[in-house]
């Protein structure tokens, strides 16, 4: 399982092997922790939102394998998802935004590594064009693996990271948004997104949990410290003598 995207086709051409992919909640992300400068101010988290090319990633890290993301954490996958106008790529808007911030122009560093998930290196390497194109200095710092989810991962304050996603919305906004949250790792404080969180998780109305749900994803989505430029497929291969294999998405 977890086939890396770069050899998948090369993978379904060896004889016996059957490769199959589907596509679920995992998602591909750059965190930035919205307590910590520049990261706490809202016009540069946007303007780096505007600043990524998601279909590129999409096209050139999955290889075809997975979808545009838009910034928060959940897709069709999930029960009572309710779609989002989706964020493009607009290098213009990317520096009306940075202008907006009031950046003094020094680097951002952005935190990566190999392991952080596959073709993260090339994907920041992508982003940093797309952003210099905007006149946003983002610079990459390439991390060793060793140590990366215990000296990086929701320690420093822009990095790269990877969620395998949850069954339903509720874990997975309970589990990476809520403000008491270990694994909070955009370190948003939002009480009144708890309050929906929790509010969506009692309600046994589904036109009514379903609208909470939407609320919810529009509060990250605009003003959130998550950047998540593309849902990855789950990778598989197995030998052709295997029977009774069946897709999963979780």
């Amino acid at each position: 399982n977890r086939i890396d995207p770069k050899v998948a086709k090369l993978l379904a051409k060896a004889p016996g092997v059957m490769v199959s992919n589907v596509s679920g909640r995992g998602h591909y992300v750059f965190i930035m922790h919205c307590n910590t400068a520049p990261f706490d101010n809202k016009d540069l988290r946007l303007a780096l939102k505007y600043a990524i090319n998601r279909q590129e990633l999409v096209d050139k890290i999955l290889d075809g394998f997975g979808g545009v993301g838009n910034d928060i954490p959940v897709n069709s996958a999930y029960p009572l998802f309710t779609a989002l106008p989706q964020r493009e790529y607009d290098a213009a808007k990317a520096a009306e935004h940075y202008k907006a911030s009031g950046h003094d122009g020094s680097p951002i560093e952005l935190l990566v590594a190999d392991g952080a998930f596959p073709g993260a290196v090339d994907a920041a390497a992508l982003f940093q064009q797309s952003a210099q194109a905007a006149g946003i200095p983002l610079e990459i710092k390439r991390v060793p693996d060793d140590g990366y989810w215990s000296d990086v991962w929701n320690v420093k304050p822009f990095c790269a990271s990877y969620w395998g996603g949850r069954p339903v919305q509720d874990q997975m906004y309970s589990t990476a948004y809520m403000s008491t949250a270990d694994w909070n790792d955009t370190k948003y404080f939002n009480t009144d997104l708890d309050a929906l969180i929790l509010s969506a998780r009692g309600e046994t109305d589904t036109a009514k949990r379903t609208e909470l749900y939407a609320q919810i994803a529009q509060i990250i989505h605009d003003d959130g410290g998550t950047i998540c430029p593309m849902f990855n497929d789950f990778i598989d291969a197995r030998s052709d003598k295997i029977a009774g294999f069946f897709e999963d998405p979780n």
